[in-house]
């Protein structure tokens, strides 16, 4: 079994579950040889910063403090006891290369630590940003690190209502943006040896139509799902919340979390629990 020498994210904002509804073929593909729920969950409030900082911090909100405002217009404190995993590994391994490509820009801004040479690009065109990313990947196969935020979902969910057929379609076409970057990935010839994760932050309209952030099943159940060499497709992935994806990142990076971390790694996700550092570590 080959080891991970690198993990990749994909984020698709606002998708919640209501991928079941729509024409996913590139999900699709994915789901049937990797590890997937319709059940995982996210934090409350359902909104992005507060979800995708969970995600990258591996903490629940009221710890990591992070709200959509804060997030644009200052940078997540370098001297946390919470550190993203961009931190953990830009410490662990301090010449790799690091990327977050962002069609929402306060993930770039205010989420992830400004001081760790991470190459971040910001692109509100999800269309673009896939071709950026995928540009990158291809030009860089050697990359440990990787997020793209894909903001489509939650843009037409915002702008027509969650779960509609303007919002599908939408899930539609990121589907389709997804497709451009996995094809990167394996004409960059490291399709084997990555960890790659998809997952969205909220669903929508279980208060508001055209909105999210409560604590309703229609705004918190998301969907994740992983792929990669020992993770194991019939892993229940019961319990799983997306503060746990850091604690996946982690292990998958043989990263340390740290004690602060309320990320836990899913049982039986891994054939193999014990980590292995990626491969040309710096």
């Amino acid at each position: 079994m080959k080891n991970i020498n690198r993990v990749i994210i994909i984020g698709w904002d606002g998708a919640g579950t209501f991928v079941q509804g729509a024409h996913t073929p590139h999900l699709d593909r994915f789901i049937q040889t990797g590890a997937f729920t319709l059940e995982a969950q996210t934090v409350v409030p359902s909104i992005s910063a507060q979800c995708w900082g969970a995600l990258l911090h591996g903490v629940v909100p009221e710890k990591h403090g992070l709200t959509n405002d804060l997030a644009a217009t200052a940078s997540f404190p370098e001297d946390s006891e919470f550190p993203s995993i961009f931190r953990l590994a830009r410490e662990a391994y301090p010449h790799k290369k690091l990327a977050s490509f962002s069609a929402w820009q306060p993930i770039n801004d205010g989420i992830i630590e400004r001081s760790l040479e991470v190459h971040k690009v910001n692109i509100a065109v999800d269309g673009e940003l896939a071709l950026a990313a995928a540009s990158y990947i291809r030009d860089n196969p050697d990359l440990l690190l990787m997020y793209i935020d894909l903001d489509w979902p939650d843009a037409m969910g915002h702008r027509h209502g969650f779960n509609t057929p303007e919002q599908i379609h939408g899930i539609e076409m990121t589907d389709a943006h997804t497709g451009i970057i996995l094809d990167a990935i394996e004409a960059a010839g490291i399709w084997d040896d990555s960890l790659i994760i998809i997952v969205t932050d909220h669903g929508g309209g279980g208060i508001q139509p055209q909105d999210h952030g409560s604590d309703h099943p229609l705004d918190t159940t998301i969907f994740w799902g992983c792929i990669g060499p020992g993770i194991q497709t019939e892993a229940a992935l019961s319990g799983l919340t997306i503060t746990d994806t850091a604690a996946v990142v982690a292990h998958a990076l043989g990263l340390q979390a740290p004690a602060a971390w309320d990320a836990k790694l899913p049982i039986g996700l891994f054939a193999n629990e014990k980590h292995t550092a990626p491969s040309a570590a710096d």
